[in-house]
């Protein structure tokens, strides 16, 4: 019996996984901002991700903000363990980002967008 050689796959950058995984045109992003109260790290948590939904997603997404404070009970919905916490409930999969998301890199990667350059 014949073995088939497998091909090798050659490991991919950050940078083409983005790209290929990145926003479709059209699509419509989902986020959900988990902070509590008007901290100064809620605030730049938004603000942050408000900065960087404009450049690389240019009105395809909604931004719903959920103040713990006011509303406790809904940090169980997606398992909140700690704040401010950013939800990517679409597109799918659900991806979770725990800071104030001012390292944009960083937050590129975990939201799985490619950077506005390479567009």
């Amino acid at each position: 019996m014949k073995k088939l050689a497998k091909a090798k796959q050659q490991p991919r950058s950050l940078q083409q996984i983005a790209h290929e995984d990145g926003p479709k045109s059209g699509e419509v992003w989902e986020l959900r901002l988990y902070i509590a109260g008007q901290t100064p790290r809620s605030v730049a948590a938004f603000a942050n991700l408000k900065k960087i939904c404009e450049e690389h997603l240019q009105g395809r997404y909604n931004i719903e903000v959920v103040d713990l404070v006011k509303h406790p009970q809904l940090a169980a919905g997606d398992q909140i363990l700690a704040i401010p916490t950013l939800v990517r409930k679409l597109p799918q999969p659900l991806r979770k980002i725990v800071g104030d998301l001012r390292d944009t890199e960083r937050a590129l990667v975990g939201l799985q967008l490619r950077p506005a350059s390479s567009e």
